[in-house]
């Protein structure tokens, strides 16, 4: 028997069944300073952080193919290959689009490219480094003025035929890019920065567009920069709201996020394992209403209308 074979019913994990034949672990794990990008991680470290994510129900990992300069997903899928571990026991998400400047690739100015061929080429290419045979989610990394929906329209069919990708979303779109994709396209969700500290798509009506029209919100950076701030006032509510709900201070911010009614999924980057866990647990940290408008007017400096 496998020796994940338990996680489902750990205590700390929430599975998402938001889209068909696809299911995401709350929180996600963000990949993209796992490699050149940050920790520069060897290969047994690789599996270290892999091990202790699916130990504490943390399954699923976000990718995108420019991470580390176009090398975490193959150190990444080099490292996973040699483990033990049943490929639907994880999910994988990626991104492409953003065409960086210089090696590997070498454009001659950073820019985003989402014409058929290429869109394609770039799932394929991340599956052969990932070392896996299809995506569970696989997203648009940012909106481009000159993209056209009939190309990724193409695109995302044949890859969805071939089973190659699973569901489908975006990242960083607005509502009226959202909506020219959904013209053609099932948009299954949009990763979006969202927290505390950078909370305008409450009001913007970005997530209540999400909401009606059933897109997942994935939150990446949902703790914002609170713990580089100098928010003295914020500061010392999330830690008067630490001691009242028993938890830590990052809980505290990733609760806050989790009481939306869309039920956004964090995508926490830490490669420190107590963190993941504890991120893990803030599932389990159930804000009242009362505290959550509070959490807010101390983020904005200012009350509710």
């Amino acid at each position: 028997m496998n020796k994940y074979h338990f996680i489902n019913t750990f205590p700390y994990k929430n599975l998402i069944f938001t889209f068909k034949k696809m299911k995401l672990s709350n929180p996600i794990q963000g990949c993209m300073t796992w490699g050149k990008w940050g920790k520069q991680f060897s290969k047994h470290a690789y599996q270290q952080q892999i091990d202790a994510c699916l130990t504490n129900g943390v399954t699923s990992f976000d990718h995108a193919d420019i991470y580390g300069s176009y090398s975490t997903e193959a150190e990444f899928g080099e490292a996973f290959s040699e483990m033990e571990i049943e490929r639907n026991q994880i999910q994988l998400i990626s991104k492409c689009g953003i065409q960086l400047e210089g090696l590997p690739r070498n454009p001659v100015v950073k820019h985003y490219q989402y014409d058929a061929s290429y869109i394609i080429q770039s799932v394929e290419q991340s599956l052969q480094h990932l070392q896996t045979d299809y995506l569970d989610l696989f997203l648009l990394h940012r909106p481009s003025p000159l993209m056209q929906v009939d190309e990724i329209k193409e695109a995302i069919a044949q890859l969805k035929q071939q089973g190659k990708i699973l569901a489908f979303g975006v990242s960083n779109f607005s509502i009226m890019e959202m909506q020219l994709l959904m013209k053609d396209l099932q948009v299954s969700c949009n990763q979006i920065e969202i927290s505390l500290l950078q909370s305008e798509t409450l009001t913007n009506g970005l997530l209540t567009f999400m909401q009606l029209h059933r897109i997942q919100p994935l939150a990446w950076s949902p703790l914002g920069s609170y713990f580089n701030s100098t928010y003295a006032q914020l500061q010392e509510t999330v830690r008067h709201l630490s001691d009242k709900y028993c938890c830590n201070e990052a809980q505290i911010l990733l609760a806050w996020l989790l009481k939306h009614p869309t039920k956004i999924i964090p995508v926490v980057g830490t490669t420190q394992v107590e963190r993941m866990i504890k991120a893990s647990e803030a599932n389990l940290v159930h804000l009242d209403e009362v505290d959550w408008f509070l959490l807010w007017e101390k983020a904005r400096g200012k009350q509710v209308a």
